[in-house]
């Protein structure tokens, strides 16, 4: 059996002049055909006459120049324009000359350059035709021109509106992918912010500690092991994240809930004391506030290494049927909290070595799905993340 999808294809994949000939060539074929012989356009409505050679030559205008009426429309213009008043003035009538409609919304849809020309010296040369046909003894009044004049500009008007059309169809197509195009990138940037922000945070608190330990081996020791784990983790997280830009990656995975014990624990590593609370277990609905309940905790720890290190971070997770309630806090004890410039910034982004993408981007997650965020100081000089996550959204 034929492959009528395969068949298509390849039919597709043929030069455009391959796929306009076959309609020419019909229509040249059927011109031949006697019993239509003068049924074709006639303008001034002179007397059939029978075929002779320059039928033939009419006809052979009118019909094989159609093969390019889309890669060369002026081309194919002039030459069944050529052809048309040949068959009118020796009146031979033939189907052939339906080619010039065909010809006027090709060039409208088709012809880039030159069309104001094209428009003006069709129109010049349609009052010699009609005064020819009028001396040869046409019956037809002048306001039998004016109408097919007028049929003459609806093919073109025609074409011109399939070319505004297609113009427009190509323009929102293009600002759909710029659109898809900047959306990714703002999510790549995002994701790329809330990994490497955490992991690099917490390699320099670290570092920083791990230079007051030379004198105790051991705890210096377990400080340099924890900036390589963490290191090795933000490589790890690194290449998950760049494998969206491989086009054949369907989409980010998204980390289990059980991974918020192992981020508390690294934070804690990282000499911030955390106190973790988690209620209830995630349903199996819950997708995308899953993943999104992760980077509120992530970027919530890692805002409270920079701003409030060493201060008493509160960690609670509730997880419900319908929804996810996320609150990370700080009490402003820490080390920078007694300070001036550490005991106002808490979890506050925009403070001093902070980009102010962080709470933004949780905002945007969180808002993306229906859900609520505040994050802002508290009464005893800490700062406070609140979010509520509506569940059940796709992952």
């Amino acid at each position: 059996m034929i492959d009528l999808r395969r068949v298509s294809d390849l039919w597709r994949r043929c030069d455009v002049v391959v796929r306009d000939l076959p309609f020419g060539l019909l229509l040249a074929v059927v011109s031949f055909l006697p019993a239509l012989h003068g049924k074709g356009t006639q303008v001034g409505d002179l007397p059939t006459r029978p075929y002779d050679a320059l039928a033939f030559v009419a006809i052979a205008l009118e019909c094989l120049p159609l093969a390019v009426r889309r890669r060369w429309p002026a081309v194919c213009l002039a030459l069944v324009s050529l052809g048309f008043v040949l068959d009118q003035i020796r009146a031979y009538h033939v189907v052939a000359s339906q080619a010039m409609p065909v010809a006027l919304i090709s060039a409208g849809a088709h012809l880039n350059r030159g069309r104001r020309v094209a428009v003006v010296l069709l129109s010049a040369a349609y009052v010699p035709l009609a005064i020819t046909l009028n001396r040869l003894g046409a019956p037809e009044k002048v306001e039998g021109y004016v109408v097919f004049y007028l049929a003459l500009v609806l093919a073109w008007g025609i074409g011109a509106w399939l070319r505004s059309t297609r113009a427009a169809e190509a323009e929102r197509r293009r600002r759909v992918a710029e659109a898809t195009r900047a959306s990714e990138r703002t999510r790549i940037a995002r994701e790329l912010h809330d990994v490497v922000t955490h992991h690099v945070t917490a390699m320099v608190v670290q570092a920083e500690a791990a230079r007051y330990l030379t004198a105790a081996p051991d705890r210096l020791d377990a400080a340099l092991n924890a900036v390589t784990d963490t290191g090795r983790r933000a490589i790890s997280d690194l290449r998950h994240l760049l494998d969206l830009l491989n086009p054949d990656h369907s989409d980010l995975e998204l980390p289990p809930a059980g991974d918020l014990h192992a981020l508390v624990e690294r934070t804690r590593r990282a000499g911030q004391p955390v106190e973790f609370t988690e209620e209830g277990t995630p349903s199996r609905s819950a997708g995308s506030a899953e993943f999104v309940a992760y980077r509120v905790v992530q970027e919530s720890l890692t805002n409270a290494l920079k701003h409030a290190h060493g201060s008493r971070t509160a960690v609670s997770v509730r997880y419900g049927e319908k929804e996810i309630i996320v609150e990370v806090g700080t009490d402003g004890s820490g080390s920078q909290a007694d300070s001036q410039a550490g005991s106002r910034s808490g979890l506050r982004a925009g403070s001093p070595g902070g980009s102010g993408r962080g709470l933004a981007g949780l905002r945007e997650r969180v808002d993306a799905l229906g859900g609520e965020f505040s994050a802002g100081p508290r009464g005893d000089g800490g700062f406070v993340v609140r979010a509520r996550i509506p569940a059940g959204s796709p992952s």
